[in-house]
């Protein structure tokens, strides 16, 4: 039992966890309230702040406009001039996106905005986006990176290419971010009196897992045995058990952890 519990030992544990998006839409956001405020979703807090005069939460119709895909309240500008949004998050991300309208009337192009994303403080990468030409025209500016993130800077870059009745601001409204997948911490494999094999580890509260097995890593994951869920304990805890009762039949075996 002994030279079987440290082969297991070495047993190749694998997190395959699928990204969630987590939407900041605003909707209990506090109106009229001027920047910063935090906000909360889906386990993620955001500290919105700005530049310049900076923005409040109102209405995104509170002058008469309906910009495409808006609704309820958004983060509308303070002043005439130009202010960066600032965003931190509480947790690393790999995706932002958020949805805005630049102050353009019948104009032949559209104003150039970036994201900014770093991380700690380190540069990690940008990217640029123009709406469709029009009249406080929406479009969605992006960002997604391998590399992880906690701060974006929305910034106007630049004016319509053409000129026309513009501005240098933008109202802004759903905000998506993707959090990056948390690891598995493994915690002690143990050998049970009965021969089972059990093995603990702690990740993201609420989360889902199967557990897979294989007695040849040789083989490809779609051939790997599927073995159940695994129970989360207390619930809300973010630890989790899973006990093999079959390992007491099997010399060495191998268990892959996956989230659907």
């Amino acid at each position: 039992m002994k030279a079987k519990f440290l082969i297991v030992l070495t047993c190749l544990l694998i997190a395959r966890a699928q990204a969630q998006s987590v939407l900041f839409d605003f909707a209990n956001a506090p109106q009229y309230t001027p920047l910063p405020i935090y906000l909360t979703a889906g386990g993620v807090t955001a500290h919105f702040s700005a530049t310049g005069q900076g923005y409040s939460i109102q209405m995104y119709n509170c002058q008469g406009l309906s910009p495409v895909g808006f609704s309820g309240l958004c983060i509308y500008p303070s002043s005439v001039f130009a202010a960066d949004l600032i965003v931190d998050f509480s947790a690393p991300l790999t995706d932002f996106s958020i949805l805005y309208a630049p102050e353009e009337y019948a104009c032949d192009s559209s104003a150039t905005m970036r994201v900014t994303a770093y991380l700690n403080g380190a540069w990690v990468g940008t990217a640029t986006t123009n709406a469709q030409a029009g009249t406080w025209p929406t479009e969605t500016l992006r960002f997604s990176s391998p590399q992880t993130f906690n701060h974006v800077v929305v910034h106007y870059d630049a004016v319509p290419v053409t000129g026309g009745d513009y501005g240098p601001v933008f109202m802004a409204d759903n905000m998506a971010v993707t959090p990056a997948p948390q690891p598995i911490v493994l915690g002690q494999p143990t050998v049970r009196a009965n021969g089972a094999f059990q093995f603990s580890f702690t990740n993201t509260p609420g989360s889902s897992f199967t557990v897979w097995s294989t007695t040849n890593l040789a083989l490809a994951s779609t051939n790997w045995s599927l073995l159940g869920t695994v129970t989360e304990n207390p619930p809300g805890s973010g630890s989790y058990k899973f006990t093999d009762l079959q390992a007491t039949n099997l010399p060495v075996c191998f268990y892959r952890v996956s989230s659907p």
